[in-house]
C-alpha cells in the first residue's frame, strides 16, 4: 500500500471519532500503549491525526490513541515530505559539528563515519559549497576505529577543523577520547531515522541524499529547500 493511500485509510478510521483531544490524556494513552516517556503530542492540521513525537521520530495516531501511523505525510499539491521536514527542524544540532562558511544561511546535515571512504569523497566535494551551515553528525557504525577517532574528534579543541584535517587532508585527530560525547546517542538517533549507511545528508525540507551525492546534485537540493 502507498503512502498517500495509508494516509488516505488512516483518515477514514480517524474521522470516525471525536474532533478534538485532550491531549494530556492522549499522551498518557500513547506512552502506555507504546511503552515509552517523554513523547510530546500535538495536533495536525489534516486529517484529524495527531502529531507523536519522540527523539528522531515522529508518529501519528488518532484522537483516541486507537491508531498508529509509522509514516510519512505527503503534501500531494507540493510534494512536500511534511514528516521529514519537521524530523529536520528537530534534530539536535548541538550533537552535530558546526561547521560554518561565508553567511552560514543555507544549511544541511550529514550523518558519517571517519572511516567511510565515500564520506571523505564527500567532504572534499563539498569543499566548493559557500554561505552554508553543515551539521554533521558523527555516526561510526563500521569499526571500533571510527568510534574511537569520532570520540577523539569531537573531544578536539576545534571539531570542525579536526574533523576536516582527518576527512580531507588525511591528518588523524591527537585529541585524547577522554570529553563526553554524544556519539553513542547519535547512534541511536541514526538508528531511529533509518540510516543504513554513510553519508547520508538531510536537507531542511526533508529530502534526503545517499551517498557521496555530486556538488552540483547538493547545490540543485538547497536551491529546492528554500
Amino acid at each position: 500500500m502507498s503512502i498517500q493511500w495509508t494516509v488516505l485509510a488512516l483518515a477514514g478510521l480517524v474521522a470516525a471519532g471525536p474532533a478534538f483531544a485532550d491531549e494530556a490524556q492522549l499522551r498518557k494513552t500513547v506512552e502506555s500503549r507504546l511503552g515509552i516517556s517523554g513523547v510530546s503530542i500535538a495536533k495536525t492540521p489534516y486529517a484529524g491525526l495527531f502529531e507523536v513525537r519522540t527523539e528522531g521520530q515522529i508518529l501519528y495516531t488518532d484522537a483516541e490513541g486507537a491508531f498508529f501511523f509509522d509514516g510519512d505525510i505527503i503534501d500531494t499539491r507540493t510534494t512536500e515530505n511534511l514528516t521529514q521536514k519537521k524530523v529536520y527542524a528537530t534534530l539536535p544540532f548541538e550533537r552535530a559539528i558546526k561547521t560554518v562558511r561565508g553567511n552560514g544561511k543555507r544549511t544541511m546535515a550529514t550523518f558519517e563515519d571517519p572511516n567511510c571512504v565515500y564520506c571523505k569523497k564527500l567532504a572534499k566535494e563539498i569543499q566548493g559549497l559557500s554561505d552554508i551551515t553543515i551539521y554533521t553528525f558523527l555516526y561510526p557504525i563500521l569499526s571500533q576505529d571510527s568510534y574511537d577517532k569520532a570520540r577523539s574528534i569531537w573531544c578536539s579543541p576545534n571539531r570542525a577543523k579536526a574533523w576536516g584535517d582527518w576527512m580531507v587532508g588525511g591528518v588523524a585527530p591527537s585529541a585524547k577520547p577522554t570529553c563526553q560525547t554524544p556519539v553513542e546517542q547519535n547512534v541511536r538517533l541514526g538508528q531511529t531515522l533509518r540510516i543504513r549507511g554513510t553519508p547520508t545528508i538531510l536537507m531542511p525540507n526533508g529530502v534526503r541524499l545517499p551517498g557521496a551525492v555530486p556538488l552540483a546534485e547538493i547545490e540543485k537540493s538547497l536551491a529546492q529547500a528554500k
